[in-house]
């Protein structure tokens, strides 16, 4: 099986929320290593690779059947994932991949998640993410 999701953030809005809310929002989106990741870069580069990280955990989100609504910042249960469930992380060739914790690691293994790969991007004012998970296996539609 294969699934998808996709998410386009404008980059100002993570600018404006951070400015806000300082580490308290930081710390209910961000891992602490992503936090760092992103404080390494300068301050231009922090934001347009948080608002990538956002845009990351929310396709994530989707591919996993919950969207936005089911990964609140901070709203974590047994059940339903929070931002910090989905981790992005960067290969020391600048390569994204993710790691899922918790809730979201037991929902991609509920849907038989073997893979997620991930691209992101950023231009202008926003920055985007797509995901691919692939399953254990490929089903074919048929018909009867």
């Amino acid at each position: 099986m294969i699934y998808h999701g996709i998410d386009i953030i404008e980059i100002d809005r993570i600018r404006r929320a951070v400015r806000r809310w300082g580490e308290r929002f930081l710390r209910r989106v961000y891992t602490a290593g992503e936090i760092s990741d992103c404080d390494a870069l300068g301050p231009a580069p922090r934001y347009q690779s948080l608002a990538a990280r956002w845009a990351a955990k929310e396709a994530v989100a989707k591919a996993l059947g919950v969207g936005l609504s089911g990964v609140a910042a901070g709203a974590a249960t047994a059940t339903r994932p929070g931002m910090n469930d989905i981790e992005v992380l960067r290969a020391a060739d600048g390569r994204p991949s993710l790691r899922l914790h918790g809730p979201a690691a037991a929902a991609a293994t509920a849907l038989g998640i073997a893979e997620l790969a991930l691209s992101l991007s950023h231009s202008g004012g926003n920055a985007v993410a797509s995901v691919v998970a692939l399953g254990n296996e490929i089903q074919y539609n048929t018909p009867p």
